[in-house]
């Protein structure tokens, strides 16, 4: 089973090979610690990808924040662990594709800076394709199982990421954490690791899943007739996966796209494909895929425990 994923551009079917219970840490060195419960790191975009600068167990290189990702992945090329493993029985998935019998090696602890986190687990991969795609050396995913303790607010505008620690309601435990007036907010539902949103595009109900990883919306080309007519093609693009297969899809703008009666998108990019193959690995029904033009377009703060995302003006600048 394989299932598309425009967030690296590619599509693929691999295999965790070797990992190890081991004890690790990890530090953001660029990081700006506000306090014991609240950090901001830096990022820089790689294409539409939003990564960080990290160094784990002597090594430094790149992670890709990825809300879209069930669990937090490392590359086999830079973590060759040669120690006992354990077979997962359930599939992994994400900002790459579905993996079966995929391998997990249990993280005792995992920091970044001084937030401390323990008993997380990890999926092992060779994601060397990315590398050499991206033309980046990457040290791994930061997905879903490290996010989900912390409200994140992914700000496109300062290209930096706010991580604040929440109790087991999703109350911050730092009160006064943004600067920022936060001025709307919407409701989401969360299946498994993926934030499904209700939508609508002109008068049709969809769902949309949100994924940080992904560098352009997706729309499912078997969606209702009416919404298609909000899409707008332009051009063909060609998707290469690891074994060097390739399929072409039509990508274009998505106008008309709503959250709410005041949540609203302009023209997004978006490619048309095929989500059933996605839909079958999420055990869901997704209408199409949210990404970076949805973070483009909107300061975004999501809150897991709550299932909500609150959104922050953009400034306006006068002449």
């Amino acid at each position: 089973m394989q299932k598309l994923y425009l967030s690296i551009l590619l599509y693929f079917l691999c295999l965790a090979n070797v990992f190890a219970n081991y004890s690790s840490s990890i530090s953001f060195p660029k990081a700006e610690i506000l306090n014991e419960n609240t950090t901001r790191i830096p990022f820089k975009l790689i294409d539409h990808l939003i990564v960080i600068e990290a160094e784990l167990l002597n090594k430094k290189g790149n992670f890709i924040i990825d809300t879209g990702s069930e669990t937090l992945i490392l590359n086999k090329v830079h973590f060759p662990f040669k120690y006992r493993h354990t077979k997962k029985v359930k599939q992994t998935s994400g900002a790459i594709d579905v993996i079966d019998d995929a391998l997990e090696k249990n993280i005792k602890e995992f920091i970044i800076q001084n937030f401390n986190l323990k008993n997380k687990t990890s999926d092992v991969i060779d994601l060397s394709h990315i590398e050499r795609n991206k033309k980046m050396k990457l040290l791994g995913i930061i997905g879903f199982n490290i996010l989900k303790d912390y409200e994140i607010f992914i700000d496109l505008y300062l290209n930096q990421i706010t991580l604040t620690k929440i109790d087991r309601f999703g109350n911050k435990l730092d009160k006064d954490v943004y600067l920022e007036k936060i001025v709307d907010s919407v409701d989401f539902t969360l299946k498994k690791h993926t934030i499904i949103l209700n939508s609508t595009i002109g008068n049709q109900k969809v769902k949309f899943g949100l994924d940080s990883g992904a560098e352009f919306n997706q729309i499912n080309k078997r969606i209702h007739k009416s919404v298609l007519k909000n899409f707008f093609p332009n051009k063909r693009i060609v998707l290469i996966g690891a074994s060097n297969n390739k399929i072409e899809v039509l990508a274009g703008k998505l106008h008309r796209v709503k959250l709410s009666e005041t949540v609203y998108f302009g023209p997004m990019n978006t490619v048309l494909t095929n989500l059933n193959k996605m839909n079958t690995a999420y055990g869901t029904k997704l209408d199409g895929i949210l990404g970076y033009d949805f973070f483009k377009q909107k300061r975004a703060i999501i809150n897991y425990k709550k299932e909500k995302i609150y959104f922050i003006n953009y400034p306006i600048f006068r002449q």
